[in-house]
């Protein structure tokens, strides 16, 4: 049976209903701007051409559903961020507002500021241009990754010393974020995703203590507005899935990082929809047409039941190539026609190239490695690799410090070579020191201590 997109066969998912296919959310954001030629700043500062962009991904990847924008800096931009901008990612927050001062602010964001008015046009003109057939996403920073944009990781020890005031700033946040969705909902947004990277960085305990109680007002607030939510996560975040499920979204989007199986046996306790995990670098940027309809097709064969949502781990990638997601869009479509297209394929092995590992044991001085899946577009990256940097400059001796982003073929090689299980993570000379968990400063310059000769 061959489907099209239909925006009432990802409602009934989120309804948690039987459909006649698995509904297809591609997570194009600035990839969208590579489809007409157009950088990530160009299309995320000018409304024509996101408009334009977002119309050709509809056309070509028939979703069930799509974002207007996917970019986690505006409400942080709008709140005094300074932010840098690149030609293939969206922004990344530069300075942080509170990180020498506490005090929290007290303004709510107006439909006039920063660059609500061109998200809340593009978001208007995509209704009435899709609205009939597509569901609109409206995606909003969710309240622990805006309040570390504000704060900066001191909200790590924040969380330890002076648990009040992570209290107050992530209820601030929380009022923030709700303002912004409801002018999403007002402009004709059928879901609300709530993308909050840096849940996956704390643990059960910490998520309860503090995120619990917000998150459950907003996905409340939401409800209340009569759309659908989601609750969006990066990272490996295994270990906060049921906690998630339990501030009441109507689904979660989860990554790579994490075990879809094991994920949705969670999920379905809970009668939460569950959406992921093709992965962006090795499968959608690197990998070929065949590759990406194999995933796909061996995804649904793992799986079963209702409340499914097929969709890329995370914001495509810029240069991913469009016959990539042309091919998910063929075995999500037409399942059993590729399935026998495929019958005799077999992935090669792109990512058997020869990497040289340092000699670890003869190091001159002590070497940093960071593995990310890109620090320039990934938050939690973004984070775990400042964080970094910031030990090696503040410990006033010579260290060595490496990035190694997922996005190139051959540090995907290094990571298979030293077996590193998920992204951000910290290497100390060759021994894994911090995975998927961003250390306060303190901690950290006491790891790297430990290093010196």
């Amino acid at each position: 049976m061959t489907t099209t997109g239909d925006k009432q066969r990802l409602f009934a998912v989120l309804r948690h209903e039987p459909t006649d296919a698995i509904p297809w959310v591609p997570f194009a954001g600035v990839h969208a701007g590579a489809l007409k030629g157009y950088s990530a700043t160009e299309v995320l500062t000018d409304a024509d051409k996101l408009f334009e962009s977002l119309l050709e991904v509809n056309r070509l990847y028939d979703p069930d559903g799509q974002p207007v924008l996917f970019d986690l800096q505006v409400e942080a931009e709008i709140l005094g961020c300074e932010l840098l901008w690149a030609d293939k990612a969206p922004p990344s927050v530069a300075s942080h507002p509170l990180a020498d001062d506490a005090t929290i602010p007290e303004r709510l964001p107006q439909a006039s500021d920063g660059r609500l008015p061109l998200v809340l046009d593009v978001m208007r003109r995509m209704k009435q241009a899709v609205g009939e057939r597509t569901a609109l996403y409206g995606l909003v920073c969710g309240p622990f990754t805006l309040a570390s944009h504000l704060r900066g990781t001191e909200i790590f020890m924040d969380m330890l010393l002076n648990p009040d005031q992570v209290h107050a700033l992530l209820a601030y946040c929380n009022a923030v974020i709700k303002r912004v969705a409801s002018f999403y909902v007002d402009a004709g947004m059928d879901v609300i995703a709530v993308v909050d990277p840096l849940v996956s960085q704390i643990g059960p305990k910490h998520f309860t203590q503090f995120l619990s109680a917000p998150m459950t007002d907003l996905f409340a607030d939401v409800r209340a507005r009569g759309v659908f939510s989601s609750f969006f996560v990066c990272g490996d975040a295994t270990k906060n899935i049921e906690v998630m499920c339990q501030t009441v979204p109507d689904s979660i989007g989860i990554d790579e990082n994490i075990d879809m199986h094991a994920a949705k046996q969670i999920t379905d306790r809970y009668n939460v929809a569950i959406g992921g995990n093709i992965p962006l670098t090795t499968v959608m940027l690197l990998g070929s047409q065949a590759d990406n309809m194999k995933w796909v097709i061996d995804w649904q064969d793992k799986l079963s039941g209702p409340n499914l949502i097929l969709a890329p781990g995370c914001d495509m990638p810029y240069d991913v190539p469009p016959e990539n997601v042309i091919g998910v869009v063929q075995a999500i479509r037409q399942p059993a026609e590729t399935r026998a297209m495929l019958t005799n394929y077999h992935a090669p092995d792109t990512f058997d190239i020869p990497v040289e590992l340092p000699d670890y044991a003869h190091l001159k001085r002590p070497l940093v490695e960071v593995f990310t899946l890109d620090s320039d577009t990934c938050a939690a990256c973004t984070y775990m690799f400042g964080a970094a940097m910031r030990a090696v400059k503040e410990i006033g001796t010579p260290i060595d410090i490496v990035e190694y982003k997922f996005t190139q073929r051959e540090n995907v090689a290094r990571c298979i070579k030293m077996g590193v299980k998920n992204l951000p993570s910290i290497y100390i000379n060759g021994q894994l020191k911090y995975s998927s968990i961003i250390p306060s400063n303190d901690e950290l310059l006491e790891v790297l201590r430990q290093s010196l000769p």
